[in-house]
């Protein structure tokens, strides 16, 4: 099993217009009233450091995926390393993330047991956010998040990934802002999601451009 790099964008192609839309469509929907994201009184991190690029991250994961696929078997319809450590030369906060796509996310006692055998913890059940679960690592540290097949988050994660390991421009661009976010969050004693909600304006930039290169969309000029 390999990252799906086989295109230097997209890693596959898509001929439903309907999911095409999809892909290009993100939803910043906010928690349903009454919800939480959060399993077992989990509170969000704080901890918020971006470091320079280590190539032991490639390694660490290959190590993580043949577990995890050992583990589910042919469960796990495919294992991807996503996020900024799975990008060379791109600095990240040390923590490996992982895709992982089975049959129907909400089917929990199918992938859920297995994982936490391994020492993965649920920790985030988001059923009305592209059916999303969290479970995390300690050692090494890792967050792995489980999709349904035919997710379009999955998707974007693999477009971005590729993108970024293309583009040097944008990459450089993606580091300035992570820094920076990183600084300002830290210094207000902010949480990650607040770092995240700092880095969307460039991410989403980033993405058009990727999405218009793997021909999802038309770049408007500027």
């Amino acid at each position: 099993m390999r990252d799906s790099d086989d295109n230097p964008v997209t890693g596959g192609r898509w001929n439903s217009a309907a999911f095409r839309k999809a892909i290009v469509t993100f939803d910043d929907a906010p928690t349903p009233p009454g919800e939480s994201p959060f399993v077992g009184g989990v509170e969000p991190r704080r901890d918020i450091a971006v470091v320079p690029y280590d190539a032991a991250w490639s390694t660490v994961f290959e190590r993580l995926r043949e577990e995890i696929v050992e583990s589910l078997g042919f469960g796990a319809l495919s294992v991807e390393h996503i996020g900024s450590t799975s990008v060379p030369g791109l600095a990240a906060k040390p923590v490996i993330d992982i895709d992982v796509t089975v049959a129907d996310s909400a089917e929990e006692q199918a992938y859920a047991p297995a994982l936490e055998k391994l020492g993965f913890h649920l920790i985030i059940r988001e059923p009305w956010w592209y059916g999303h679960r969290m479970f995390r690592g300690d050692d090494p540290a890792c967050n792995l998040h489980v999709w349904s097949v035919g997710s379009p988050e999955a998707v974007r994660h693999l477009i971005f990934r590729n993108w970024l390991r293309h583009n040097p421009e944008d990459r450089n661009l993606y580091i300035a802002v992570k820094q920076e976010a990183a600084k300002y969050t830290t210094a207000e004693g902010g949480l990650v999601s607040e770092y995240n909600q700092r880095k969307q304006d460039a991410i989403r930039s980033i993405y058009a451009r990727a999405f218009a290169a793997a021909g999802l969309t038309e770049m408007e000029s500027e």
